[in-house]
């Protein structure tokens, strides 16, 4: 039963005691579950030899992924764990403990075990893919693959809890996953162009949010080791992608014909990615690029009751996923304009009215007719975790400055409402 807008589990206005049940919700599924993308993983498909080619893997995966009904049960597709989702938990942990939050390290503990068994099979690096085939309009990436996203949100949890645990495994394994981006996938054509492949490595074009997360875990690595041979790559890359950024501050999601898009998340990315090249470099190069993007981001992604949109242009669908990130970037990003703590906090008022179930997760899309209430672990649980996470560690921080009931917050004027 989803909870009404006052809030009948008692704990819409309450981030740490949200946190609380999503956990708990997360870890009884042993942190396993379906994902909008997992259609090719149904058993029942196969059988049918209807993955033999790439419009109908296509054309599956679409049709699990809008469905407002689950189909994977009866179509075969297993629950798994994704190394994607354990890293998102695993650095919401450590920034719960580095809050003073301590009671999740046994779960980290375990997140990390579990990554070092899903690691990827080339032996020479440390790396990661997603637990499901997934069709692109040029190519078919087989489950366990390695990927850049993957690896580095995989490597940068990893980092985040070297930098809090001090154990050096977690930094050998993040230095080797960078090693892994710039031997395998980082490409120049000679010129300023520059670039990491996505999602292979024969896969050349320019997808900005992944260039800026590969340039920011390859400096937060050279922080670490003084190994100067990952920042000329990363800094080339980050230098082109920031180039690419439009008079209006928005980027467009990549340069193929088919990439014309401006979304929510990629965005976000791409804003986080920059923030945290400048923390690790100790530079402000790119904060011209950071505040026009944030004041873009800021005026097209957020509505006045507190919804999201996922697209710049238009509303529907919310998703929880965009709701996720329009929470953590105003936080992340809050030594470049400090008021936007109400941002994200009117986001996560809204998101415990509408996609909140008091059986402890979060729903996958509210659309205008109605609202599809799948529980992906990866792209909805996972990132709210990751999201209120942010939001209880800026609580524990600014404490008294903050209510810790947002509850009261009220929604902040945005452009994107008119």
């Amino acid at each position: 039963m989803q909870s009404s807008v006052t809030g009948d589990d008692g704990i819409v206005g309450q981030p740490k005691a949200v946190l609380q049940r999503l956990i708990e919700y997360c870890q009884a599924n042993d942190w396993t579950g379906y994902d909008p993308y997992d259609a090719l993983n149904s058993k029942v498909i196969e059988k049918l030899f209807l993955l033999n080619s790439r419009i109908p893997r296509i054309a599956i995966t679409q049709l699990l992924k809008r469905s407002p009904v689950n189909l994977r049960p009866l179509l075969g597709v297993p629950k798994r764990q994704n190394a994607k989702a354990l890293a998102l938990f695993l650095s919401a942990f450590t920034k719960l403990a580095a809050a003073g939050i301590v009671a999740y390290q046994p779960q980290a503990d375990y997140l990390i075990e579990r990554l070092e068994t899903l690691r990827s099979s080339d032996p020479c690096y440390w790396s990661w893919g997603y637990s499901f085939p997934w069709q692109t309009r040029s190519v078919l990436v087989p489950s366990g693959t390695p990927n850049l996203v993957c690896t580095v949100f995989v490597a940068s949890a990893l980092l985040d809890a070297y930098e809090y645990y001090g154990h050096m495994r977690y930094l050998t394994m993040s230095t080797s996953a960078a090693e892994y981006l710039v031997d395998k996938l980082y490409w120049s054509d000679g010129s300023s162009r520059a670039g990491f492949a996505y999602p292979l490595p024969t896969v050349r074009n320019q997808v900005h949010n992944a260039n800026f997360l590969a340039a920011a875990l390859l400096c937060r690595v050279s922080r670490h080791t003084g190994e100067q041979k990952f920042l000329e790559p990363a800094l080339k890359v980050a230098r082109y992608s920031a180039s690419r950024q439009r008079a209006d501050g928005s980027w467009l999601y990549g340069e193929a014909a088919s990439q014309g898009f401006i979304d929510n998340f990629h965005t976000g990315f791409n804003l986080c990615a920059l923030h945290s090249i400048m923390l690790a470099l100790r530079s402000d190069e790119f904060e011209h690029n950071l505040r026009r993007g944030f004041d873009y981001y800021r005026d097209h992604f957020y509505l006045e009751d507190g919804a999201v949109r996922y697209f710049h242009n238009k509303t529907y669908p919310i998703d929880i996923h965009a709701v996720a990130q329009s929470i953590i970037t105003p936080l992340v990003l809050s030594t470049v304009s400090p008021p936007n703590f109400n941002l994200a906090a009117s986001v996560f008022r809204w998101a415990m009215a509408r996609m909140w179930n008091s059986g402890g997760y979060f729903y996958y899309r509210v659309l205008r007719l109605g609202t599809v209430r799948i529980p992906y672990m990866r792209w909805s649980e996972a990132w709210m975790v990751s999201a209120i996470a942010h939001l209880v560690f800026t609580l524990e921080r600014q404490t008294p400055k903050l209510s810790r009931d947002l509850s009261r917050v009220t929604p902040v004027e945005t452009k994107a409402a008119a």
